[in-house]
């Protein structure tokens, strides 16, 4: 009898034992693979190379780049005619082990994959007049701002990824290159342009320069002609990653600006306002 009374509790008590222990694991295996954990290493010297050529294919079919330098988006018939094969594309670039790679491949791979997944949420709510309308949750923050970016919508190695894990949490901290900015596409008219090819690690550096100059020379980048000086919000919210100042922000841009631009900032020193248009970047009919 004597055994039968203790033999349960002491059964429970280690059930419950082995619950908290595996809970602990579980804890310290999640803590253990944080987003920026991924990246932590790079396969310096690796040849492998991640196959972009269905996103390089998409983008030459459904982006169009209009007289006034802004790269629009078809989006209905992009959700129409591939919005299945966008799906495949992620589906397999979710597949890719980050480590195996070197540094300018992995932020190909991260670049492709921030702009292709915040094409396929459009696609999901479209037709939308802008991406902050499109709600995902995340936190109580985005509960008031609105947008997808805080919410766990894809995932790397296993790892659930944001928007914002993907654009803040890796490539900005990692690559501490300002030019990343110009590399991400928020599916607005105010952001930099969703360029009209994949982004790859042997091409990146060319890239990255080309989307820097498309932006800096754009009036949605740096407008001389308004009344006063006005920049990109970006160059406001991120001033830190152009060097901290409102020179150093101008030295930036005055780097990638065409002759006649360069002219224009000819002995500036201030800038007056900044602004930044979330309107859907979506192709006019």
């Amino acid at each position: 009898m004597h055994t039968r009374v203790w033999a349960k509790p002491f059964r429970l008590a280690a059930w419950a034992g082995l619950v908290v222990l595996a809970l602990v694991i579980d804890a310290g295996a999640q803590q253990a693979r944080e987003p920026q954990d991924l990246f932590a290493t790079a396969a310096t010297g690796s040849t492998k190379r991640v196959d972009h050529s269905a996103w390089d294919r998409l983008l030459k079919t459904y982006v169009k780049v209009q007289p006034d330098g802004l790269n629009r988006v078809d989006y209905a018939a992009f959700k129409r005619n591939a919005h299945a094969a966008l799906k495949a594309y992620i589906r397999s670039l979710e597949a890719v082990d980050p480590a195996s790679l070197d540094r300018p491949e992995q932020c190909a791979l991260l670049a492709n994959l921030y702009n292709a997944k915040t094409v396929d949420i459009v696609l999901d709510h479209y037709p939308v007049r802008s991406i902050k309308d499109i709600a995902l949750g995340g936190d109580l923050l985005a509960v008031f701002s609105g947008g997808p970016w805080k919410a766990k919508v894809t995932r790397l190695a296993g790892v659930a990824l944001s928007l914002d894990d993907i654009e803040h949490g890796i490539l900005r901290p990692l690559f501490k290159d300002p030019r990343v900015h110009y590399a991400l596409n928020c599916a607005s008219v105010g952001c930099p342009n969703l360029a009209t090819e994949a982004f790859t690690g042997a091409r990146l550096g060319a890239q990255l320069d080309a989307a820097a100059r498309a932006y800096v020379n754009s009036k949605r980048g740096v407008d001389p002609e308004l009344d006063g000086l006005v920049l990109s919000s970006i160059y406001n919210w991120y001033q830190p990653d152009f060097g901290g100042s409102a020179k150093a922000v101008l030295d930036h841009v005055r780097r990638y600006a065409d002759p006649p631009l360069r002219a224009a900032l000819e002995g500036t020193t201030a800038i007056d306002d900044y602004t930044y248009d979330w309107t859907l970047n979506d192709i006019r009919r």
